[in-house]
């Protein structure tokens, strides 16, 4: 099952949806139907790191005062199931193959991953 994990209210996560080739992917907007322990672990197998998977430009990293703070790979995981916000969006799961991040890079990849 392709999936794409994004945030609706995202300008961001809105263009590039809009902005995909035509696909079967499956939305989970994330702040509507958060992400469960299972799906936190798939994404954690294919990227082999919470930390890849967790956005330190959220408002509430800095509002936290995590950058000053030594985080492990058990808090990240903590931090992304107890808010949306932590997970570095969108996250695609497209053939067995985890896309993270809205960088122009990895959007690329996601449209040609998408076209086969």
């Amino acid at each position: 099952m392709n999936k794409i994990y994004y945030l609706a209210s995202c300008d961001t996560c809105r263009k590039i949806i809009k902005n995909l080739p035509e696909n079967d992917l499956v939305f989970q907007d994330i702040r509507q139907n958060p992400i469960t322990e299972a799906e936190l672990e798939e994404m954690y197998k294919l990227s082999g790191s919470y930390e890849a998977l967790f956005s330190k430009k959220a408002q509430l990293y800095k509002s936290m005062d995590l950058k000053n703070k030594s985080l492990t790979e058990a808090d990240f995981k903590k931090y992304i199931l107890e808010h949306y916000t932590f997970l570095s969006r969108p996250v695609f799961i497209i053939e067995d193959k985890i896309y993270i991040g809205n960088s122009q890079q990895n959007i690329l990849q996601v449209t040609k991953a998408l076209q086969k």
